[in-house]
């Protein structure tokens, strides 16, 4: 049996984060998610003291990212995760408003596994949100590279 996967929710939006997390919920997902606001905290915990990652060795994550963040871009954080020996396994969603056919390219080059563009109303963005969980139901997640 392996190790529960991590949620690493990336996401500076208050009410998306909660609309997100609740709606992981409702599709009967319980794993930790480990939510971070901008991009500065969650490349710090997911690179550690060090920047090499090598604190998240052997954990099974999962990215949920957006590309808005107040402070970096999630197309650097992208490029960072698929860069790194530690982490190139784990499995990145970009969970975005952004629809831009050359940014959606550009995240697939980079190693994304899925990109979504954020619905605008309420209720298909929920919905959207609660598919997504039930994929995360049945995926299988590698650990970080030991």
């Amino acid at each position: 049996m392996s190790d529960p996967v991590t949620i690493i929710m990336i996401e500076d939006d208050e009410g998306h984060a909660r609309l997100i997390e609740r709606n992981i919920r409702r599709s009967g997902v319980n794993n930790e998610i480990v939510p971070f606001t901008n991009g500065t905290a969650a490349v710090d915990y997911l690179f550690g003291k060090d920047g090499t990652a090598v604190e998240r060795k052997g954990q099974a994550l999962l990215i949920l990212l957006d590309l808005n963040l107040p402070d970096m871009t999630g197309i650097d954080i992208l490029k960072r995760v698929k860069e790194n020996k530690f982490l190139k396994s784990t499995p990145v969603v970009v969970l975005t408003t952004t629809d831009d056919s050359q940014e959606i390219k550009r995240c697939y080059e980079l190693g994304c596994n899925v990109y979504i563009t954020k619905p605008v109303n309420y209720e298909s963005f929920a919905n959207a949100i609660r598919q997504l969980g039930l994929f995360f139901s049945v995926i299988q997640v590698p650990p970080a590279a030991i």
